[in-house]
């Protein structure tokens, strides 16, 4: 069939079955009635459009809307087996995968912990797997598959950067090796990149075209979105503020070799215990914790926030003002050179410093930068990375699964 040219009927169909289908997914299951008035569509146009998405197995009937006064009406929604797609979260300790229906329901997941000697792609395949099986489907179902990890693949040549701390993860034919073991297409992204796509979709950043999303776990990090898209760099660096030098503290140099920065160093997890003993707090021991090599130290520090979190005064109060001058230090940087709307708290280790630490952090940042953008805590707090590689896959295999142009 030839292509559809502007203004021809068969692309106004494909537009106007895009916008019934967005729809849909944003409003859950609605009537031909409903979807008229919402599209501005006659009756009979939308009657038309929804026999064509069924037919072409896009929609379902889901029930009726009894209940109403008068006759009740057939009700549609997206139909969640049309499609699926798959998002994997690797982290040094473990690769974490799921399957999401094409309305975004997560039916199947699976981890799989980091194995000294185990293969990058073995353990993708792995853990991919059993999120699959899980959810009762065979590998071929997916669509497409977007993998998180710290770090980027730089786009000239391929390999991972930033990320020396991941094992296995930094061969470089590894993404031909990932391409020849799955069968769909595989897309790579940023962890903190997809944190901001989680939340751009469905938490604290909706409806905001230029935000910065700063991370604290295991690692500083900073997610960058302009103009409504994410800024990923050159070499897919953009956001790499851990190794940001920053007043304060000595300049660390071969910041490569090192994995670190002033920024890190200065804001990081590993200064908490410090802070705190300094003011004469009880620390914490590590308690044992699987994922990843500082994931004892990182539940250390989460305690330690959350309990000063909770009684704001006195010892506790002055370790809070210190941490949110230390974050304040790089974060108005950033501030400074973007000026967003507002920044995003994001991550585990800050999100555990609660309200009081937010308050501070922002009084600091308005005596460092001269912009006074709003600081929001992050609102998808469980595993953000993984649902916004899924939120990635999602858009890609939606743009072309209701593509009825084609």
């Amino acid at each position: 069939m030839p292509a559809a040219t502007p203004g021809t009927p068969s692309l106004l169909r494909a537009m106007n079955d895009r916008a019934a289908l967005d729809l849909l997914l944003a409003h859950g299951p609605l009537s031909r009635t409903r979807i008229g008035h919402l599209t501005g569509l006659s009756k009979p146009t939308a009657s038309q459009l929804l026999a064509r998405l069924e037919a072409a197995g896009l929609v379902v009937a889901t029930g009726t809307d009894g209940g109403r006064p008068g006759p009740s009406a057939q009700l549609y929604a997206v139909n969640p087996r049309a499609a699926y797609a798959g998002g994997v979260d690797v982290t040094p300790g473990r690769v974490l995968a799921a399957v999401a229906d094409l309305t975004g329901t997560v039916v199947g997941s699976h981890e799989v912990a980091y194995t000294e000697g185990a293969g990058a792609v073995d353990q993708v395949c792995e853990a991919l797997g059993g999120a699959v099986k899980a959810a009762g489907l065979h590998r071929s179902d997916l669509h497409r598959v977007v993998i998180a990890t710290p770090g980027a693949f730089d786009p000239q040549t391929g390999r991972l950067r930033y990320a020396s701390h991941l094992p296995g993860w930094h061969s470089p034919t590894l993404l031909d090796e990932l391409a020849a073991a799955l069968p769909m297409p595989v897309e790579y992204e940023n962890d903190v990149n997809l944190a901001a796509v989680a939340e751009q979709r469905r938490g604290a950043a909706r409806g905001h075209e230029d935000f910065v999303l700063l991370w604290n776990e295991e690692g500083l990090g900073a997610a960058l979105v302009l103009g409504g898209r994410l800024h990923r760099g050159w070499t897919g660096g953009a956001g790499e503020v851990g190794f940001l030098p920053v007043p304060g503290h000595p300049l660390v140099r071969q910041v490569t070799r090192a994995n670190s920065g002033g920024y890190q160093e200065l804001a990081g997890f590993q200064v908490l215990p410090g802070l705190a003993s300094g003011l004469g707090i009880d620390v914490p021991a590590p308690a044992d914790a699987p994922d990843g090599p500082h994931g004892a130290e990182v539940a250390a520090a989460v305690a330690l926030l959350a309990r000063a979190a909770a009684t704001p005064e006195g010892p506790y109060l002055a370790f809070l003002q210190s941490y949110a001058t230390g974050l304040a230090t790089g974060l108005a940087s950033l501030v400074s050179v973007l000026d967003p709307e507002i920044v995003v708290l994001s991550g585990g280790v800050i999100a555990a410093g609660g309200e009081p630490l937010r308050a501070l952090l922002e009084a600091e940042l308005a005596e460092l930068a001269p912009s006074r953008p709003r600081l929001v805590a992050g609102q998808v707090t469980e595993r953000p990375v993984l649902h916004g590689a899924l939120e990635s896959a999602l858009a890609a295999t939606r743009d072309e699964v209701f593509d009825t142009s084609r």
